[in-house]
């Protein structure tokens, strides 16, 4: 049994990987400062024997000194806000997390001599001008502008990584995630999916931005998830950089199609101004993810849209 640090383990993505890595019988520890994530998505392990939470801000320094995060074997630093809704609204805060905060996590990492990984973004990759996108690739962004805060920040991350790798030899690891998605996701989160289903069926127009020709790649919560655990384990991921998601590409408006279809909801699709620097395509190469991981997405996005679409029937009924 490992000890695992989860930082934003009440968010998306930090709630899911609680929960199945109690599952495989870890000890976990989570903190999360709740400025976006909620306690309701661990409202299930709360009381496990197994799981700790801490509710504290990772961008504070003596967050290393917390009681409870020492001699931690793995550290997951997935806390951030995601969506361009959440961290244009919390810039400098989204800014800390990426940077100072992930300073934090290397600094309690080698302490311990702990595993890290650290959730960076396809983002990084800005509005990119190489389609589809391999980690080689440097991207073209913007650091003037609405998504900077997001983009620029995960970029930083990246490098503090790379000098702890370089510098101390830290057992770093770099995720470049592409548009996870499912139930989980707060469905007023701003994002393409959580605001399609939502719209869909509570019966209001589903807006789509620009004409719907921009691309992007899905990829459901259970294969992003297995993708970080086989990361973590995985020595030879070590001082890498790795794209996780799914390598097939849909247009923004064909999912709008999907997601209307799979509803049957009589809602209207309307066509809104593209937001500054949004990207117009988005897809990973996964190269790396399958010669090292040995992972390949597995979930089909009508799939994972149906098993979406459900869950948040079940929700919206309950309000």
């Amino acid at each position: 049994m490992s000890k695992i640090l989860i930082t934003g383990s009440a968010g998306f993505l930090g709630s899911h990987l609680t929960k199945e890595l109690l599952g495989r019988g870890h000890e976990v520890v989570g903190v999360d400062n709740l400025a976006t994530g909620r306690l309701s998505n661990l409202q299930d392990v709360m009381e496990h024997p197994n799981f700790r939470f801490i509710a504290y801000d990772v961008s504070d320094k003596s967050v290393i000194d917390l009681d409870g995060v020492q001699a931690v074997d793995e550290i997951y630093h997935l806390a951030s806000p995601a969506s361009p809704k959440l961290y244009q609204a919390a810039s400098l805060e989204t800014i800390y997390v990426n940077t100072i905060g992930t300073q934090n996590m290397l600094e309690l990492a080698k302490t311990y001599n702990a595993k890290v990984l650290y959730a960076s973004t396809s983002e990084a990759y800005g509005d990119p001008e190489v389609h589809p996108q391999p980690e080689e690739y440097r991207g073209n962004v913007n650091t003037w502008g609405p998504r900077a805060c997001y983009d620029e920040a995960k970029r930083l991350g990246e490098v503090f990584c790379y000098e702890y790798h370089r510098l101390f030899q830290l057992r770093t690891k770099v995720v470049r995630l592409f548009n996870t998605y499912s139930a989980g996701l707060r469905n007023d989160d701003g994002r393409v999916i959580s605001n399609f289903v939502t719209q869909a069926l509570t019966g209001e127009d589903i807006t789509v931005y620009g004409d719907g020709s921009q691309t992007r790649s899905f990829c459901y919560v259970d294969d992003t998830i297995r993708a970080l655990i086989l990361m973590m384990e995985m020595d030879e991921a070590t001082g890498q950089i790795i794209n996780i998601g799914n390598p097939t590409e849909h247009s923004v408006l064909d999912v709008a199609l999907l997601v209307k279809q799979l509803t049957n909801t009589p809602s209207k699709i309307t066509f809104h101004p593209l937001p500054e620097d949004d990207p117009k395509v988005r897809r990973p190469v996964i190269h790396r993810a399958t010669d090292i991981l040995g992972w390949y997405p597995e979930v089909s996005l009508e799939d994972g849209l149906k098993r979406t679409i459900q869950s948040y029937q079940a929700k919206l009924a309950l309000i």
